[in-house]
């Protein structure tokens, strides 16, 4: 592993946690990931906005016709400690939830470098010494009030998500320039933990996030192969489970298992970025999306996109992995967690009829009601891959239907999703990537359906609030300044910043107004970040 020292510079603040993650060796094998990947990445960044022109200019995606979808293959067995996956949790990588998490009774744990975690460069570089010390087991913290926490014996299994091809990492310069946020946070955690898991007989185990088609996951498979060998552990020790959360990603599925093949531990339903992405691909397409709370699981293009998930996964031997359950229980009302409660239970209830050998929960109290699901519809066990779903025909057409029958825009719609933005922007802003706003666990996700649906509904003139008026700048504006007086005095006032709360309203209203669509909400909030 050789890199000229001089060609890398650290921006971000020298702190002890710093000289332990980034040790000579480390940089040296991010420089190398940095020199053999970057180039092909940034390629496949301008192939992202070819396609979108193509969109833009009226072509319709449609499914490959080549071999792959013919032939006969299946992805890598799995290894013993991801076959039963009934109950995940995610969540950032502080030390309290670290704990918490892994001590949850969930299958597995996957800490988040991406959309539950705000990237400041103390967030990333801590979380990495934290994932250290939860695979050691030494992991521990006191609360202010002097509440210990520690691990237990038992715990989940670990999965790491590092952020999407398009982010960049912009404290660790290679060349003068910004390593890959993927590259960095994949190759810090590798270097530091994988010959260790594998003592343990675990192994490095990762969530691919926002991919959008199946050359974005053959540089992650090179990228695996390249690393392994560099660190000298065999080939397929990394498992990659790949969120499909893209709806370019969706039409090739087969395509992006075939690449990772020697690598893969499944595909996951990734419902919130999949719907921001449905706005997005499709933005100058004649239709708007009701608000939000209308778009279930059982709209049309979303009930496709699972049963395809279902189907592909079981085709290929892979894991099928359901969506997330965000909501986070009341401490104060019973009413409202008993039906909150009811509608988890029914959804889990869905996901196992349907196939998926296991689900997403977004905080520990969920997970019981999930496992015990899984458990009543597996018996036994492990997972339901044998399920083959022959009866499923999801057609391109199925994938872009996107109509749902008497959904409407609602006021209380339009305010809730500047509200929600609003609240997690400022969260982000102070370092905070996962919030609970309003009993649900809202992070980059959430939050890019609330600005995106807003975009939407002011760029369409069709689209109208109670059927009566639509969303135009003024009212925007109104609207935005009342909900933010609101936020306003949620606040302790010692603990409230005016500036935080500016940059997050100038974000909003850029993210809003603008007339072209803004890709994502993290590229613009990361210039915010020091």
């Amino acid at each position: 592993m050789k890199a000229q020292k001089e060609s890398i510079q650290i921006t971000g603040s020298l702190t002890p946690s710093v000289d332990k993650i980034l040790t000579p060796e480390a940089q040296s094998f991010l420089a190398q990931l940095h020199h053999q990947f970057n180039p092909e990445r940034k390629k496949l960044l301008e192939r992202r906005k070819e396609r979108q022109a193509k969109i833009d200019a009226g072509e319709n995606p449609t499914f490959p016709n080549n071999s792959i979808r013919t032939s006969d293959w299946q992805v890598a067995s799995t290894p013993r400690d991801l076959q039963q996956r009934w109950v995940e949790i995610t969540g950032p990588t502080d030390r309290k939830m670290l704990i918490n998490a892994l001590n949850s009774g969930a299958d597995i744990f996957m800490a988040d470098f991406e959309d539950a975690n705000s990237p400041t460069w103390s967030n990333n570089i801590e979380g990495q010494q934290n994932l250290i010390e939860a695979i050691a087991g030494t992991l521990s913290f006191e609360s202010p009030e002097g509440k210990q926490y520690k691990l237990n014996e038992q715990r989940a299994v670990l999965m790491v998500r590092p952020r999407g091809w398009h982010l960049e990492e912009k404290h660790f310069l290679v060349d003068n320039e910004p390593i890959s946020a993927s590259l960095f946070d994949f190759g810090l955690y590798l270097f530091h933990n994988a010959k260790t898991l594998l003592e343990k007989g675990s192994g490095p185990y990762f969530y691919l996030p926002k991919l959008e088609n199946h050359l974005e996951a053959r540089l992650w498979n090179e990228v695996f192969n390249f690393a392994q060998d560099e660190l000298m552990i065999p080939r397929g020790t990394i498992r990659a489970t790949v969120l499909l959360e893209n709806i370019l990603a969706a039409f090739e599925m087969e395509e992006i298992l075939y690449e990772l093949r020697e690598h893969s531990a499944g595909l996951n339903a990734g419902r919130w970025d999949y719907i921001f992405s449905a706005i997005k691909k499709f933005k100058k397409r004649d239709f708007f999306f009701p608000d939000r709370t209308q778009i279930t699981m059982t709209v049309p293009f979303m009930r496709a996109y699972t049963e395809l998930l279902i189907q592909t996964c079981h085709k290929r031997g892979a894991h099928a992995m359901g969506g997330m359950a965000a909501f986070i229980p009341s401490r104060k009302d019973a009413q409202v967690n008993a039906v909150a409660l009811e509608k988890v239970k029914e959804d889990k209830v869905r996901e196992s009829k349907d196939g998926f050998d296991g689900t997403w929960v977004a905080h520990p109290d969920l997970v019981s009601i999930a496992r015990e699901t899984f458990k009543t519809a597996l018996k036994e066990k492990q997972h339901q891959k044998e399920r083959m779903r022959p009866e499923v025909n999801v057609t391109p057409k199925d994938l872009i239907e996107f109509q749902i029958s008497e959904g409407t825009i609602t006021e209380e719609g339009v305010r809730k999703n500047i509200s929600i933005a609003l609240q997690y922007l400022y969260a982000w802003l102070s370092g905070t990537g996962a919030v609970a706003i309003f009993n649900l666990m809202e992070d980059a996700a959430t939050a890019e359906i609330s600005r995106a649906q807003l975009w939407q509904w002011m760029h369409n003139k069709k689209a109208l609030i109670d059927q009566k008026q639509p969303l135009i700048p003024d009212l925007y504006h109104k609207l935005a300044d009342e909900e933010t007086g609101k936020i306003k005095g949620w606040f302790d006032k010692a603990k409230f910043s005016q500036k935080r709360m500016d940059n997050a309203r100038q974000l909003l209203d850029d993210l809003v107004l603008n007339q072209e669509f803004p890709e994502f909400l993290t590229l613009k909030a990361y210039q915010y970040l020091e």
